[in-house]
């Protein structure tokens, strides 16, 4: 059973920092690569970053520099740090689980958790 659950979304002024947490049921977490897509106003979802094999991550070109995920294995937790945050990163920021293939990230179809909200304002 796929289980997502994202937490510490919130309003904060451009600049600020962010740290969004998934927790992940252990049979998801062991199972599948998970990642971080976000969907602003207005916007389509867009890939954030994931994670392609056990200790390497990658990143759109937006955030790259800014944000991080990171992992906690004893935990079953992903999560994203993000810094220098500006208004085009408000949105929906879902974790999800998704498979790997020639190093890229593909998640799977309702293997998301429900998102948490993230508003910068300028």
């Amino acid at each position: 059973q796929v289980q997502l659950q994202e937490s510490g979304g919130g309003p904060v002024q451009a600049g600020s920092s962010l740290r969004l947490t998934c927790a992940a049921s252990a049979h998801t977490y062991k199972t599948y690569y998970l990642g971080w897509i976000r969907r602003g106003p207005g916007k389509k979802d867009e890939w954030v970053a994931s994670f392609v094999s056990n200790d390497t991550a990658i990143y759109a070109d937006s955030v790259k520099g800014r944000f991080t995920i990171s992992k906690d294995n004893d935990k079953n937790t992903l999560y994203l740090e993000m810094n220098s945050l500006q208004p085009d990163d408000t949105g929906t920021y879902s974790c999800a689980a998704g498979d790997v293939y020639e190093n890229k990230w593909f998640p799977k179809a309702g293997y998301w958790g429900q998102g948490t909200q993230v508003i910068v304002s300028s």
